[in-house]
């Protein structure tokens, strides 16, 4: 199972500007393939359900829901925080969230991270400073596997600077939560991300839709 690349959306069903059902709907319709979903807050019961219906919008175009937390909800792709559980679990797909060299060092079976803030970010706060590209890219030349850059970006400039940084992806939260063109603003950044150069990056494509 390949990780994550090109534009990752991250639900936040608080900042939708509409059902979150639909922002998704309107972000795959845009390129996104690859939804990274959060929600904690719910109980499992309808954070389950929600899963369940994210998913069958992705199944269309072949694309890939990852949870928050240990618990897959029915899938086999789930993106770990730092503080844990350690080591991850054996699911196909595991991702871990990293803010520093430090949390680097503690990777072991992991396919892919997350780092952050790259850009300032309210919904990232207590993990110091924007990393910004020269540090993300800093931090990118230290991981053996692919870096999804996280925090803050919610422009087609930010998301090239991200990957000229070498990230294999870039996840995006509120600006396309809170977008009132969801499917559009999708649309630019991916096409931001279509460029692939790095060699630490998963095979070529961009991970939106072509």
């Amino acid at each position: 199972m390949s990780a994550p690349r090109g534009i990752v959306l991250v639900t936040d069903r608080r900042q939708a500007s509409r059902p979150l059902d639909e922002v998704v709907r309107a972000a795959v319709d845009g390129g996104a393939r690859w939804v990274l979903l959060r929600e904690r807050d719910l109980p499992r019961p309808e954070r389950l359900e929600l899963a369940r219906r994210l998913r069958a919008i992705l199944a269309p175009v072949h694309g890939t829901l990852l949870v928050a937390g240990p618990d897959p909800l029915g899938g086999d792709a789930v993106h770990l925080p730092a503080v844990g559980p350690y080591p991850p679990p054996g699911l196909p797909l595991v991702g871990r969230s990293c803010h520093d060299l430090t949390e680097l060092g503690r990777l072991s079976t992991e396919d892919y991270l997350t780092l952050s803030p790259v850009y300032p970010s309210p919904s990232k706060p207590g993990y110091g400073p924007p990393l910004g590209p020269d540090g993300l890219a800093g931090l990118v030349g230290r991981s053996r596997v692919p870096v999804v850059a996280l925090g803050g970006v919610g422009t087609p400039a930010q998301v090239g600077a991200c990957l000229a940084a070498g990230a294999a992806g870039v996840a995006v939260m509120g600006a396309v939560m809170r977008s009132d063109d969801p499917a559009g603003l999708v649309r630019h950044l991916c096409a931001a991300a279509e460029p692939r150069t790095d060699h630490r990056a998963v095979p070529a494509g961009s991970g939106c839709a072509s």
